[in-house]
């Protein structure tokens, strides 16, 4: 296999007759065939070609097969969100009645889609808490299909151990299914230690800056295979624009990565000596309770910081009136510097007991640690503590 940088930057669609060096953009709905038996077998699948651009299209091609190589995987299909890419995998690989095992600590929208949706279609989930991860198999059920996992989680950062969980799945022969955004690629490659599926939002650090949204599944080819024709019929498509935006992104993730990372640690060493920050959680601090695990299965700790400001809500509400330099948004994984307060925003609607559970206290705060000057988000960050 070549270096990750290497398939990154060298993973091309072929080469049109104007010898292009950069992949041109294909921004068309459908393609042509030369005769009746050319449009015949192709639709049948006996020779690969693109039919339709909800089906495939030569730059969504290119961004997954970058993805899949990355992640390791036998094949990949592309979204135009990553909720379209986690909604798509569970729809396709669900039946009614089947049943889910979830780490608690997930995206709002996918805890959404399991207490909300799913149950209407007699699909039901029960979640574990990250630190009861060693007892997960009194939740497993005779009729449980997928065990669900995001590791780092969002937004409470826990980290989960992916090969404890590989071989869980393995012993009771379910589709193990990894949230890998936070990760990214090259921090963490979740079928090594087992995964089935690795889902990705590309909207955040694959992009990168904040331009355009998208999402991927990408794993086993069977399984693969069965979200492919799921997504053929229900056209949650990746859109060529998007998808050659993303696969340029790609060429430079492993040097961003690096200094997003880079970044973080600095920003997570400087929370923890403040003195009005009570908690910090950033996987490669020794303080951190997953720090072992972390360092087992990542190569860096990711951009994401989250902390605990002291005075509770109207503490964290104060400290986003007071942030000057850095964005006050909900995306992450962008070159700009970005804090949430999730008790006053994106969870607000939830009561101290539902944020509780999910480990989203008062005080807590996000931190999408950016590219800018290490120093200057570091003063922007003290000033509004202070």
């Amino acid at each position: 296999m070549e270096n990750f940088e290497t398939s990154a930057i060298r993973t091309q669609t072929e080469r049109s007759q104007f010898d292009e060096h950069s992949t041109p953009l294909y921004l068309t709905s459908s393609f042509i065939f030369q005769d009746a038996e050319d449009m015949r077998a192709s639709f049948a699948e006996e020779k690969p070609k693109n039919l339709y651009s909800r089906f495939s299209n030569p730059n969504v091609t290119e961004f997954t097969d970058k993805i899949a190589k990355m992640e390791g995987a036998e094949a990949g299909y592309a979204f135009a969100t990553g909720m379209a890419a986690i909604y798509s995998t569970f729809a396709a690989l669900l039946n009614a009645g089947d049943h889910i095992v979830s780490c608690q600590s997930v995206f709002g929208s996918t805890h959404t889609l399991f207490t909300k949706y799913f149950p209407k279609w007699n699909i039901e989930t029960t979640y574990f808490k990250a630190e009861d991860a060693e007892n997960v198999e009194k939740y497993i059920q005779p009729n449980t299909k997928i065990l669900y996992l995001e590791t780092p989680t969002n937004p409470a950062i826990e980290i989960v151990d992916l090969e404890f969980f590989g071989q869980i799945a393995k012993k009771h022969n379910l589709i193990f299914i990894v949230d890998n955004c936070f990760a990214t690629p090259y921090i963490q490659q979740p079928i090594k230690y087992g995964a089935d599926v690795v889902v990705h939002s590309a909207t955040k650090l694959i992009d990168g800056q904040g331009r355009v949204l998208g999402g991927i599944a990408v794993g086993k080819e069977d399984l693969i295979r069965e979200i492919y024709l799921f997504a053929r019929n229900t056209g949650p498509a990746l859109s060529p624009f998007n998808a050659w935006v993303l696969s340029k992104s790609l060429e430079t993730l492993a040097i961003r990565v690096e200094k997003h990372c880079e970044n973080a640690l600095k920003v997570a060493e400087f929370l923890e000596s403040h003195p009005n920050v009570e908690l910090v959680k950033y996987p490669f601090l020794r303080s951190h309770p997953g720090y072992e695990v972390a360092k087992k299965q990542m190569k860096l700790g990711g951009n994401i910081v989250a902390f605990e400001i002291k005075g509770g809500i109207e503490g964290g509400r104060s400290f986003l009136n007071k942030i000057q330099m850095c964005s006050l948004s909900a995306n992450l994984g962008d070159t700009r510097t970005i804090v949430t307060h999730p008790a006053s925003t994106t969870h607000s609607k939830l009561s101290d007991d539902e944020r509780n559970e999910v480990g989203i206290t008062a005080g807590l705060v996000r931190c999408s640690v950016g590219l800018e000057n290490v120093e200057d988000i570091i003063a922007d960050l003290k000033q509004a503590l202070d």
